[in-house]
């Protein structure tokens, strides 16, 4: 999954939903495999002059609030580093079953993910990866450091 995200990064494009819905795994001749999909929220993130799109706030949340990282839920442009925070939620919830802020509930959508964001913002990351081996802490760390236009460690991850 994150070699897939890494490749589309590589082509300048943030996926920007990732979430379980938008994994596949093949089957017969493609046993074993993963495939991304969904591209429908996709964005640029390098220009026709290969330069990094540029910062921009007070944006309404793009994706799914579940999976969706501390900045999107915050209104900041979304980049690599969302993607991959994403994708560490995605994970977490394959490996727990659930996510702490799943049963989530508001008076409408606003109020709901506010609530969604207030818990991530909240939660210890200890907690958060709790009886996980210590590589997903460091991963969620690692990820929610990196700056805006900041080239993720692939390698690291």
């Amino acid at each position: 999954m994150l070699k897939l995200v890494k490749f589309v990064h590589s082509r300048g494009v943030l996926h920007r939903d990732i979430k379980p819905d938008n994994f596949l795994i093949g089957r017969k001749q493609n046993i074993g495999k993963i495939f991304m999909i969904d591209f429908g929220l996709a964005k640029r993130y390098i220009g026709k002059e290969r330069e990094h799109i540029a910062y921009r706030d007070n944006k309404d949340l793009t994706g799914t609030a579940r999976y969706a990282s501390i900045n999107t839920h915050l209104g900041i442009e979304q980049g690599r580093r969302d993607d991959l925070e994403s994708l560490i939620y995605v994970l977490l919830y394959f490996l727990k079953g659930s996510l702490p802020w799943q049963s989530m509930k508001g008076q409408g959508k606003k109020e709901k993910y506010d609530k969604i964001m207030e818990k991530k913002l909240t939660i210890e990351l200890s907690q958060l990866c709790q009886d996980l081996p210590p590589q997903f802490q460091e991963m969620l760390a690692y990820v929610r450091s990196l700056h805006f236009n900041s080239e993720p460690d692939y390698a690291f991850l």
